[in-house]
């Protein structure tokens, strides 16, 4: 049965974009990292929301548009309240209801995993009791502003679990599970 992993790329000072939602800054962190290049193998689905798929891709127009670098195809479920008028693209379903749609990514994934991406959307899954693990990379960059890895304000510990780390050239990779 599919599990649902949160993975992101992190600033050192705990931001997963800059302001704005600006991925720019991710383009000079390219490079092997041997755990980051297992996760996209692992995946069977994404379940995004509607402000990060709408977002800046900073490799857009090249080969590395899309998921993981444009390494990663499958199916795709985009949580918003507000559909976009017309066909989705291949592959992508919209969903507005959290429930319905992590079971629609899960029953999609199989056995992989279904991948979070967006900060809301994770924060949203992490408190209806869905979220199984996360993965997280630091990167060595300091943004001073932007999108947090978990914005709860008065929110509640959230236990976790390490369940490995690796550490590449250009940042290190935690991978935990979920315990309460």
């Amino acid at each position: 049965m599919a599990k649902v992993l949160y993975s992101a790329t992190m600033s050192l000072d705990g931001f997963i974009a800059g302001t704005g939602g600006d991925m720019s800054w991710m383009t000079d962190l390219q490079g092997p990292d041997p755990m980051a290049e297992s996760v996209a193998e692992q995946i069977g689905s994404i379940l995004v929301g509607r402000r990060t798929w709408d977002g800046d891709d900073p490799n857009k127009g090249t080969d590395a548009e899309g998921a993981f670098g444009g390494v990663w195809d499958g199916p795709q479920f985009v949580l918003t309240h507000e559909p976009p008028i017309g066909n989705p693209p291949p592959g992508v379903t919209y969903v507005s209801d959290l429930v319905e749609a992590v079971g629609a990514a899960k029953d999609a994934a199989g056995d992989r995993y279904v991948n979070i991406l967006g900060a809301d959307v994770a924060r949203q899954v992490l408190a209806a009791g869905l979220l199984d693990e996360i993965l997280v990379f630091i990167a060595p960059v300091l943004l001073g502003d932007g999108t947090r890895l978990f914005d709860h304000p008065g929110g509640t510990n959230v236990k976790l679990e390490r369940l490995s780390q690796s550490a590449a050239a250009l940042a290190t990779g935690i991978w935990y599970r979920v315990t309460g």
